[in-house]
């Protein structure tokens, strides 16, 4: 893992962008001590897209065709969170 100070980050970008782009880890510190660690982003390309298909078929498994009134509602939300809503 390289390490770069604050200043080197902000005069020596270019630098900075070939040693993430070569997929290495890099520690910023300031006045010796550690604040920030960049590294490069990940090959899969982020967070997991939404399947909304799955997530009704989850839905359908847990609560089958239930459908909560109002009223129950109200009640579960109280139970969480007691007087606070």
């Amino acid at each position: 893992m390289h390490t770069l100070t604050v200043r080197d980050l902000r005069y020596d970008f270019a630098k900075v962008e070939a040693w993430l782009a070569d997929g290495q880890e890099i520690e910023i510190t300031k006045h010796g001590k550690p604040i920030a660690r960049l590294s490069p982003p990940r090959p899969s390309g982020g967070a997991p897209k939404f399947d909304a298909e799955a997530h009704m078929r989850r839905l359908k498994e847990t609560w089958g065709d239930r459908v909560f009134s109002a009223e129950e509602v109200r009640e579960m939300r109280e139970a969480e969170l007691g007087d606070r809503s």
